[in-house]
C-alpha cells in the first residue's frame, strides 16, 4: 500500500486553535455501548470481579499528555488490604480533546514491569473521544506488596497543527480474598527486562535483553511479551519482499514477522506477532467508533518456559532475551518474566532434556510479479512459514521430580495479490493472512500427569483497491475493506477434564475515500462496521456482544448469554 494513503490520520480530521494545557480533563465515558454516537467502544467484557469491596488506589487523575516526556508515577500498597488478594485490576480513562491528532502509543509501568500498553482514539473537529479500558492484574500481584516508581507515556504533538490534547486517569483495584473469593497462586517473582519502557528492535538481530540471577527454587516460568509494529513495520503484514519493494511501492522485509525467545543464547520460545491496526491505520474512518481488535488495549502473550525452571534456579546469571524475525524500523518489546517458586525449598534442580526449537524460522516466498507495456505492475507475493518443536526440562522440588514437555507447532501464510500503475491512478493489494500456533503442555509428577493445551489464531483479510473515479477527471476512489479476528482457546484440566476456554473477536469494517486529481479528500461513503466478541469460560458459561455501525454512528447493540454465537 502507498505510505500516503495509509498515513491518512493527519489529513482526514481537521483541527482548531492551539489549546491551552488544562482546559479540558477526562470524561470518563460509559462501558455500556451507547447508541447514537460516535464514542470509541469494543465489544470485550469488563474484567470480572470478585464479590468483595475493592481497594483503591490512584496512580494518576486528569493528567495531561502534550509531550514526549514521560509522568512519573508513585505507588504505595494500600493500607489495611495486604494481599494475597482475589484479584487485581488496572482500570484507565482516556479522552483526546475535539481537533486533529494522529493516534498515539500509550504505556503504564510501575516497578519496571508494563501494566498498560495499547494505543489512543483520534479526534474530529467535533468529536473528542474518550474511552474506558481495564486489564487483569493478578499475576503481578508480586509487584504491589511494596512501594514502587513507574512511568506513563503517552508520547503527543500539541501545536498549531495537531491540537488534540489527551488527558488520562488510571487506578488500581484490590480484591480482598474471602471464602467465597479465594486467592489464585500467582507467581512469587515479576521482573521486567526493561525498566520502565520499552525496547524498539529494529533488525532481526536487535533484542530486548536482561540478565538476571534468579531465585534458587524456581519451579515454572513464563514471559508475557507485546511486540507492538512501529515506524514502517506498522503495516508489516502488507510488507513485501526487498527486491519487490521498489516496483510495488511498499515495505520491504516481506509480510511475515515473529517473535523470538532465547535465554543465554538458546532458543526457549516464539511468541506469533499479532496484527493490531490502530485507528489511524489504512482508513480512519474504518475505526470509527469501532476500534480494531485490542487496539486500544492489547494483551500480551504468555510464553510458557517451564522446561527451563531448573536450569534457571542454578544460581549462575542467566540471560533472556526478545527479537522479532525480520523487524525492519522496528517494533517496540515489552517483556515480563513471570516466577514461581517452590514454597517449601530454598534451593532444586534440573535441567533441559531435549530442545528442538531452531534458532530462527525458515519462511517459503513465491512471487510471479509481471510488468506490462504501460508499466503497470501485478501478480502475487505470497510468504509462508511452518514449524514444529519440543522443549523438556525436569526439576527436583520438594515434592519430588517434575517434567515437563512442551509440543508446539505453528503456521503462517501471507497471500498478496498486488497491481501498481501510477499513469493510470490503480493500486491494488487484497491479501490474506493467517497465523496460527497450538502449545501442548504436558506436566508428570508423582501426583500424576496434567495436560494444557493453548492454540491462538490470528486471521486478517485486507481488500485494498484505489481506481480512477467516473468523471475522467484524473480523481481517484479507494475501496477499503477490513476483517480482522483473533481465535483464542485454552485447554486446563478441570473436575477431571479438558474443558475449553475460548475467545473470539471479529472485526470487519468497510469505508470508501473520495479524492481529487489533485489529491485532495473530498469525502467517503459506504461506511458500515461490526464488532463481536464471544467466550466460554470453564463451567461453560457463555458471553457474547455484538455492535454494529453505520457512517460513524453505533447503530446496534445485541448482548446475549447464547454459546450458539460463540464459535
Amino acid at each position: 500500500m502507498k505510505s500516503s494513503a495509509l498515513l491518512l490520520s493527519a489529513s482526514l480530521f481537521v483541527g482548531a486553535l492551539l489549546p491551552t494545557i488544562g482546559a479540558a480533563q477526562v470524561v470518563v465515558a460509559s462501558t455500556v455501548p451507547q447508541t447514537g454516537t460516535s464514542q470509541p467502544i469494543s465489544p470485550e467484557p469488563a474484567v470480572a470481579r470478585p464479590s468483595t469491596t475493592p481497594c483503591v488506589v490512584s496512580l494518576f487523575s486528569n493528567l495531561p499528555f502534550n509531550d514526549y516526556g514521560t509522568r512519573t508515577l508513585s505507588f504505595t500498597p494500600p493500607s489495611g488490604c495486604t494481599g494475597p488478594w482475589s484479584k487485581v485490576v488496572l482500570t484507565a480513562d482516556i479522552t483526546v480533546t475535539a481537533g486533529r491528532q494522529f493516534d498515539r502509543t500509550a504505556k503504564f509501568f510501575l516497578g519496571g514491569a508494563d501494566i498498560y500498553f495499547g494505543t489512543t482514539a483520534e479526534p474530529r473537529a467535533a468529536l473528542s473521544p474518550s474511552w474506558h479500558i481495564e486489564r487483569d492484574l493478578t499475576d503481578y500481584s508480586a509487584l504491589f506488596t511494596v512501594p514502587q516508581v513507574g512511568v506513563a507515556s503517552i508520547q503527543n504533538v500539541v501545536n498549531s497543527t495537531y491540537t488534540g490534547l489527551i488527558y488520562g486517569s488510571a487506578t488500581l483495584l484490590f480484591y480482598p480474598a474471602n471464602a467465597a473469593n479465594l486467592a489464585p497462586a500467582v507467581p512469587s517473582v515479576v521482573l521486567p527486562l526493561a525498566n520502565n519502557t520499552t525496547t524498539r528492535v529494529s533488525s532481526t538481530t536487535d533484542q530486548q535483553a536482561a540478565t538476571f540471577t534468579l531465585p534458587r527454587n524456581v519451579t515454572r516460568a513464563y514471559l508475557d511479551v507485546i511486540s507492538q509494529s512501529q515506524s514502517t513495520d506498522e503495516f508489516w503484514y502488507t510488507c513485501v519482499p526487498n527486491d519487490v519493494a521498489g516496483p510495488l511501492e511498499n515495505c520491504g522485509n516481506s509480510a511475515f514477522r515473529e517473535t523470538e525467545i532465547t535465554i543465554d543464547g538458546v532458543p526457549a520460545g516464539v511468541a506469533p506477532v499479532y496484527p493490531w491496526i490502530y485507528t489511524g491505520g489504512i482508513d480512519p474512518y474504518l475505526w470509527e467508533p469501532l476500534p480494531g481488535v485490542e487496539t486500544l488495549n492489547f494483551k500480551p502473550y504468555r510464553v510458557d518456559l517451564t522446561p527451563f525452571a531448573g536450569l534457571l534456579s542454578d544460581g549462575t546469571p542467566h540471560t533472556v532475551a526478545v527479537s522479532v524475525f525480520n523487524a525492519d524500523s522496528g517494533f517496540d518489546e515489552a517483556s515480563t518474566l513471570l516466577l514461581y517458586t517452590d514454597p517449601n525449598a530454598a534451593t532444586v534442580s534440573g535441567g533441559i532434556t531435549v530442545n528442538t526449537l531452531a534458532a530462527l524460522p525458515t519462511p517459503q516466498i513465491d512471487q510471479a510479479l509481471n510488468t506490462a507495456a504501460d508499466g503497470t505492475v501485478s501478480g502475487p507475493v505470497n510468504v509462508r512459514s511452518q514449524r514444529a518443536w519440543t522443549i523438556s526440562g525436569y526439576v527436583m522440588t520438594s515434592s519430588g521430580r517434575v517434567d515437563t514437555t512442551l509440543q508446539a507447532s505453528n503456521s503462517f501464510s501471507n497471500l498478496q495479490d498486488e497491481k501498481v500503475s501510477d499513469n493510470s491512478n490503480i493500486y491494488k493489494q487484497n491479501l490474506s493472512q493467517d497465523t496460527e500456533q497450538q502449545e501442548l503442555v504436558t506436566t508428570t509428577s508423582a501426583s500424576g500427569t496434567i495436560q494444557t493445551q493453548h492454540n491462538a489464531s490470528y486471521p486478517l483479510v485486507i481488500l485494498y483497491n484505489q481506481t480512477p473515479d467516473d468523471n475522467n477527471d484524473g480523481g481517484f476512489y479507494i475501496a477499503n475493506y477490513v476483517k480482522q479476528q483473533k481465535f483464542d482457546t485454552l485447554r486446563t484440566p478441570f473436575g477431571g477434564n479438558s474443558t475449553p476456554v475460548t475467545s473470539t473477536e471479529v472485526v470487519e469494517s468497510s469505508d470508501t475515500l473520495r479524492y481529487s486529481a489533485a489529491g485532495s479528500l473530498l469525502g467517503h461513503d459506504t461506511n458500515h462496521t461490526t464488532s463481536t466478541y464471544g467466550a466460554k469460560d470453564a463451567q461453560g458459561n457463555c458471553i457474547y456482544r455484538g455492535l454494529t455501525a453505520d457512517q460513524l454512528i453505533l447503530t446496534q447493540v445485541n448482548d446475549s448469554t447464547s454459546c450458539s454465537l460463540v464459535p
